[in-house]
């Protein structure tokens, strides 16, 4: 993994730009709000994976609630 997209839920409105940018990393919840698509409970933190930086890069700038951010990968102890 190459880090996470990190979503504010206090930020997002849930208009669904990133998972229309990310339609392989994110769907949208029964309100709109994107969700991991790994379907692992995990809401905020969405691994991306390799291939989707560019994705994820343009879907956190592009984000019209400025609710998106990338987090780089933790540091292995």
């Amino acid at each position: 993994m190459t880090g996470s997209l990190h979503i504010d839920w206090t930020r997002c409105d849930g208009r669904g730009l990133c998972t229309e940018l990310l339609a392989t990393l994110l769907t949208r919840d029964d309100w709109g709000y994107p969700i991991s698509r790994r379907g692992d409970g995990i809401r905020g933190e969405v691994p991306i994976a390799p291939g989707h930086e560019e994705a994820a890069r343009e879907a956190v700038i592009l984000c019209p609630k400025l609710a998106l951010t990338l987090r780089p990968p933790a540091k292995s102890s």
